[in-house]
């Protein structure tokens, strides 16, 4: 279930550029005391860990503590819970990189960071029995396996609702239930739950679940429309829900039930980009409709075109991250080519710790599997550079449903202004 994933080509990039799939940002931060580190730790592992302990340190050090989760419990699960054991081993040298990554089904196992922050909004108290929409691989369940007292967790698609079992069986997460099925009706023989966590992004929220929250109980979902939906804390209070909105995010549809009562005339398929021109901002600055925000903030300048403020990129750090991503809906059956149009402005703008370290526009094409199909880029610049304009005519494969956009220093350092940016379906002459 989860978030989506990029190319091969694409993870090779950016396990070196370290800023990945547009969910991570690396930075250095001290390493925890003995008493967080020992809370937590999984069990039948094989002895020989020392690369994986050092990779999952990395991943904690930067993408976990260094991005702002402070809660104890969490940090402590999310440092050493084994997520190379929750993938094919054909993905385990990236498992430690903060990224979502393909795990079959046309499924992705969501990025660590993300997996943390949905963890800590759920709050998570030793005696809580947790219901989670969306087994997927198992990570997320292992997770929370340490800190909560019960995990039920339903998956839709079979073989990676049988497979996730296994391996939390392997791995001795005795408290973990699991079960192939509907995620939208729940699971209303170990109703009520304390905490309800869904990994996959419904219209609205599903009744069954909000039937089955315990009153005082807490509900963490991506909510909203195909290409715009907000992470969401859901609070019963007197049998009615508190909303609390997030941030932005992307996830994969819910299935079954849901995607029966779907409002499918919502998903454009017209490559219409929101907030293009980036006027209006979160109270953050933080650019509203656009996800996996990092160092990317809405500023005022004198010299943009299309309004009064421009997006800013800035980075001091070489691989440390800064961007923005939005997805939007293609059909390659009804358009052939696609034009992106942007103006930028940089400054002392170069490499980070690698020479493929640097600012750059991404789009990549994904089929309705949600495989990635095909990846094109606008730049990469350094140097100083005045406003100016740039832009590229794309071609669109015949089977792509769904492109994202990002805009990114991948590692690179310096600043990179963006005025505007546009995407134009191309007319056949």
């Amino acid at each position: 279930m989860k978030c989506y994933v990029h190319s091969d080509r694409f993870l090779r990039c950016a396990r070196r550029a370290v800023i990945l799939g547009g969910l991570g940002v690396f930075s250095v931060v001290p390493l925890l005391g003995m008493r967080e580190q020992a809370i937590a730790q999984p069990r039948n592992q094989p002895r020989n860990q020392t690369r994986w302990d050092a990779a999952r340190r990395q991943m904690f050090e930067t993408a976990i503590a260094g991005n702002g989760v402070t809660n104890k419990a969490v940090r402590a699960s999310m440092r050493s819970t084994p997520r190379h054991e929750f993938l094919p081993k054909a993905q385990w040298k990236h498992a430690y990189l903060d990224m979502a990554l393909p795990i079959g089904g046309g499924q992705t196992i969501t990025s660590p960071f993300v997996v943390a922050r949905m963890t800590e909004a759920l709050d998570p108290q030793p005696t809580d029995h947790v219901l989670e929409i969306g087994t997927g691989s198992g990570y997320q369940a292992a997770v929370l396996s340490p800190i909560v007292a019960t995990v039920y967790s339903i998956e839709i698609v079979e073989s990676l609702a049988r497979r996730a079992n296994r391996t939390l069986k392997r791995l001795d997460y005795e408290n973990v239930l699991t079960k192939a099925g509907d995620g939208y009706l729940g699971w209303p023989e170990h109703a009520p739950f304390d905490k309800i966590i869904v990994t996959c992004s419904p219209d609205n929220i599903p009744v069954p679940l909000v039937q089955q929250l315990r009153e005082g109980g807490r509900m963490v979902i991506p909510l909203g429309k195909r290409y715009q939906q907000t992470l969401t804390v859901l609070r019963k209070v007197h049998g009615k829900l508190e909303h609390e909105a997030l941030e932005p995010t992307f996830f994969v549809p819910m299935t079954g039930k849901a995607e029966q009562l779907r409002d499918h005339t919502s998903e454009s398929t017209d490559c219409q980009l929101v907030n293009r021109s980036f006027e209006v901002a979160d109270d953050q600055g933080y650019p509203q409709g656009w996800y996996y925000r990092r160092r990317a903030q809405v500023v005022h300048d004198p010299n943009a075109l299309a309004g009064e403020k421009v997006l800013r990129l800035h980075n001091d750090i070489p691989g440390q991250g800064a961007q923005a991503l939005q997805a939007i809906g293609v059909d390659g059956r009804h358009m052939q080519k696609i034009r992106i149009h942007a103006r930028l402005m940089g400054t002392q703008l170069r490499a980070g710790q690698t020479d493929e370290q640097t600012p750059r526009i991404e789009l990549v094409f994904y089929n309705r599997g949600r495989s990635p199909i095909k990846q094109t880029m606008l730049g990469p610049w350094t140097g100083t550079f005045d406003w100016k304009e740039i832009g590229k005519s794309i071609s669109v494969p015949q089977q792509a449903r769904l492109a994202v956009l990002t805009l990114a220093m991948y590692g690179g350092v310096g600043e990179l202004l963006i005025d505007e940016i546009d995407i134009q379906i191309v007319t056949p002459d």
